[in-house]
């Protein structure tokens, strides 16, 4: 009867015990933490995982390459959104990757550069009044009836803020080189640009280019730290979201190329336009990929 009593008693003090933590996890223990039903410590605590550590003597292969990754893409989508209020309301902790790198540079977290070398820094007050404008428009004079003028035309300033929507793509720089410890191919991503549409008004009609704004060095731990500790959308269940910084690592993203080191310092659209372009960029990947299996003789 002893030990029957002992086997009841035990059972309901494990679900007494099931009850409480379950009270614990319901119940947030930070005070300002009432969107969640957990506490989230981990993606705020998280710190990039450094590089290898890799000698000179170990690369006996390397080349440069540039891509280009379109936020339009289905697959890439995480990225961009949320996208212009959205990305400080209403976003489920989220931030799309412009504005992440746009607040953090103007929090002076890490240097921006103007060149694809990080070589030339620039300052952020500077960059700060090409990304936040004022522009001057002319409004036409009014006529009457008459063809008299009633109303003289007059300067319009509009003030056009940073606006992250405006921003879906990105453009990177990395190296892909071979190392002779493990005979693998491998790569890192060493630099980042903003990219927007730089749109102008040139004889009433309205053209648009794509504006690299500034670079961002892939290598600083600092911009690596701030991109693992912000997660991107996972379609199939929020809690295994990756991190910006895994995204990279991991190499999760749909992206094209649109330069390789070559002689002539150029990239493909300054000697193929089009469906030619497309193939090229194509080949270009393909002949990269080869080269590792070419090194095995069998």
């Amino acid at each position: 009867m002893k030990k029957v009593l002992f086997g009841i008693s035990l059972f309901l003090l494990t679900i007494a015990g099931m009850s409480v933590k379950a009270q614990n996890i319901l119940v947030a223990d930070d005070e300002n933490n009432l969107g969640n039903f957990y506490t989230r410590t981990l993606s705020t605590t998280k710190q990039a995982m450094p590089y290898p550590a890799l000698r000179e003597s170990d690369v006996i292969w390397e080349t440069c390459m540039w891509r280009t990754i379109d936020f339009r893409e289905k697959f890439n989508q995480f990225f961009y959104f949320p996208k212009g209020e959205d990305s400080l309301n209403n976003n489920q902790g989220r931030i799309n990757l412009a504005y992440l790198i746009y607040r953090n540079a103007a929090n002076g977290e890490f240097e921006i550069f103007e060149d694809d070398e990080l070589k030339i820094p620039i300052d952020w007050d500077f960059m700060y009044r090409r990304l936040n404008k004022a522009d001057t428009t002319l409004t036409d004079p009014v006529y009457d009836d008459y063809g008299e003028i009633i109303d003289e035309g007059h300067d319009t300033i509009k003030f056009k803020s940073f606006t992250p929507e405006d921003y879906y793509k990105i453009h990177i720089k990395e190296w892909w080189y071979i190392d002779k410890q493990d005979t693998r191919m491998k790569v890192r991503i060493v630099g980042l640009a903003l990219v927007d549409e730089n749109c102008k008004d040139v004889d009433g009609e309205t053209e648009c280019n794509p504006t690299t704004r500034f670079w961002i060095p892939m290598n600083d731990m600092r911009v690596r730290n701030i991109f693992a500790r912000t997660n991107a959308y996972d379609m199939y269940n929020n809690n295994v979201e990756r991190s910006y910084d895994e995204i990279f690592i991991s190499r999760y993203f749909d992206s094209y190329v649109t330069r390789v080191t070559n002689v002539y310092n150029r990239e493909i659209h300054d000697y193929l336009t089009g469906e030619d372009a497309q193939l090229e960029s194509q080949t270009i990947e393909e002949r990269i990929f080869d080269i590792e299996s070419d090194m095995w003789e069998y």
